[in-house]
């Protein structure tokens, strides 16, 4: 084991949730879908713990995006949207590139911004204040910025929104499976490290239409903006009329904030697989496993702080 790698104890006890303020950075694929926004004026809006330091666009490839490459430039537009939307431009100037691609194997970093932007950070940092990297896209810049300075791991805490429950039939998650490299290289580097499961635990932090037009509508210009969003991309996916929508990722800067928000417990880390699943050994390096969501309790927190937002 490389001398910078932490002994288990260490890594568990880094794995706590923070008791006092701390630094972050949000690796964010903004312009997936519609969670990835809430995350964001959320995480902004929850500074009484939480202090942002960077967001670093992540790619992604689906119906909105041509190409990861497209994705990821869709998203760091989006994220300046946002900014704008809620009046905190001055963190425009903190907001990077990430991957143009994925992983092309599990050696090999993807080198942008956001990458060389997060070991710059990350050794900044020590073990008496570490930088928490909330991770809520394809893992490819934080995977990177791994490989191209292993040493970030002494430096940081990773929450990781992706992968499905440990008992799902099948890990086959977006976040996971667009880049299943770099997935592995971070659940194989020994970095403290969260999970919180998609399908299986997050899926239940939903919310609907009638919620949205209750407590948000009308609020400022942030909230208008997401109840039409959230309501357009619902309808992409379903015609009925009594849909709901996950906003899973909120749940990444959750962890953070609140004892109450989640249950969490340790477990053997497993090892992503290329054939959509998880490959488990109890012999491996312990995790921090997220396995229930206090869906009520975090989506009031989340719709105060968000109505409270004051845009010019």
């Amino acid at each position: 084991m490389p001398d910078y790698m932490l002994d288990e104890a260490t890594r568990i006890t880094r794995m706590k949730k923070p008791s006092k303020m701390v630094d972050v950075v949000l690796d964010t694929d903004t312009f997936n879908e519609i969670d990835d926004q809430y995350a964001l004026a959320y995480l902004i809006q929850s500074d009484e713990k939480l202090r942002l330091q960077a967001i670093y666009a992540a790619p992604f490839f689906n119906h909105h995006s041509a190409s990861p490459e497209d994705g990821m430039v869709k998203s760091y537009q989006e994220i300046h949207n946002i900014l704008h939307l809620i009046g905190r431009e001055e963190f425009c100037n903190v907001t990077y590139e990430g991957s143009r691609k994925y992983l092309s194997n599990e050696t090999e970093p993807v080198d942008s911004p956001a990458a060389r932007d997060l070991v710059k950070r990350a050794l900044e940092h020590d073990s008496d204040n570490l930088l928490y990297v909330i991770a809520i896209g394809a893992i490819t810049n934080v995977a990177s910025a791994i490989l191209m300075c292993p040493e970030i791991v002494e430096h940081i805490v990773v929450v990781w929104l992706g992968g499905n429950s440990l008992k799902w039939p099948d890990n086959h998650e977006f976040n996971c499976y667009q880049d299943v490299a770099a997935a592995r290289v971070v659940f194989n580097s020994r970095v403290p490290l969260v999970q919180l499961p998609c399908m299986g635990v997050v899926s239940s932090f939903t919310t609907t239409g009638p919620e949205l037009e209750y407590w948000l509508k009308g609020k400022n210009a942030f909230c208008d903006y997401m109840v039409a969003k959230t309501a357009e991309e619902a309808n992409i996916w379903t015609d009925a009329r009594t849909w709901s929508r996950p906003i899973w990722d909120v749940t990444a800067v959750a962890w953070l904030l609140d004892e109450s928000f989640m249950k969490e417990c340790l477990v053997p880390c497993p090892i992503p697989e290329y054939d959509d699943r998880w490959g488990l050994d109890p012999t491996r390096h312990m995790m921090k496993y997220v396995y229930y969501i206090n869906r009520d309790e975090l989506l009031d927190d989340l719709f105060r702080k968000l109505e409270k937002i004051e845009t010019k």
